[in-house]
């Protein structure tokens, strides 16, 4: 019997999931998108997951993109079957109530980037080489690549990237704006867990609101997303987290949250 393509552990109120196809660098074929969206939603839907980490198996790669092998000979429809399920994968990290920590090792390339773009953070190893080598493959980023990395580090830089099918390191990679943090080796998930840690220290509804402020309003006018920001800010009055997180203020001692 074949390994798990992805794995879920979970450590208190963070939720680890690990592409488990080490022996093709976490390759992303339709079996592997599929178990870890499944590892994603068994995750979402436990009440006491606050935060997810999104890592690699190996030593070689946190995802070294798409599996061209699996798609070499695929035709315009089939394509499209293969890049609409990625998408869908992406965008549901995208919107998923738990914040995401990409943690970045080895080769993020293609599909692999595009998987730790969808996330909320991205921590990456020193050695870590990042980027979209699909224009000399004859082909584009499908998985929403052109479109987050445009996101995060603006048009020009994201064209420069792209075009040349460019692999950058993990410091280029921050200093370009789409990694928060480059770490050695050995700190990658003990600082990702630290900061999940930090995260699912506060309020689990407030966080959640925050992401869908920042994930909806980000790209609307400013008008709109300040609407959007005034609803969920008085939302979230109807909650006793905020009962709770208001009154431990006053009352000088550590809030104790249900995410109701």
């Amino acid at each position: 019997m074949s390994a798990p393509r992805a794995l879920l552990a979970r450590q208190g109120a963070i939720a680890l999931v690990t592409i488990n196809r080490p022996e093709a660098r976490n390759a992303l074929d339709g079996e592997t998108l599929d178990a870890i969206g499944a590892a994603f939603a068994q995750a979402e839907a436990d009440p006491e997951v606050r935060c997810a980490i999104l890592a690699g198996a190996g030593d070689q790669a946190f995802a070294a993109g798409a599996d061209i092998k699996a798609m070499a000979d695929a035709e315009p429809n089939g394509a499209d079957v293969l890049v609409g399920q990625a998408q869908r994968l992406a965008d549901r990290l995208e919107a998923s109530r738990l914040p995401v920590i990409a943690a970045v090792h080895g080769f993020a390339l293609g599909g692999g980037l595009e998987l730790a773009l969808a996330c909320d953070f991205i921590f990456a190893a020193r050695g870590a080489k990042l980027g979209f080598p699909e224009v000399g493959l004859g082909v584009i980023p499908g998985m929403g690549g052109t479109q987050r990395l445009a996101r995060r580090i603006g048009v020009p830089r994201a064209r420069e990237l792209i075009y040349r099918g460019a692999l950058v390191d993990a410091e280029e990679a921050m200093r370009l704006g789409f990694v928060n943090a480059v770490l050695e080796p050995g700190a990658l998930l003990p600082q990702a867990r630290a900061v999940a840690a930090e995260i699912t220290a506060r309020a689990p509804l407030a966080v959640a609101a925050a992401k869908q402020a920042l994930r909806r309003g980000v790209d609307a006018a400013l008008d709109a997303g300040l609407s959007l920001e005034r609803h969920l800010f008085a939302s979230l009055f109807a909650t006793q987290d905020q009962k709770e997180g208001m009154r431990a203020f006053i009352e000088k001692r550590a809030p104790v949250w249900t995410g109701k």
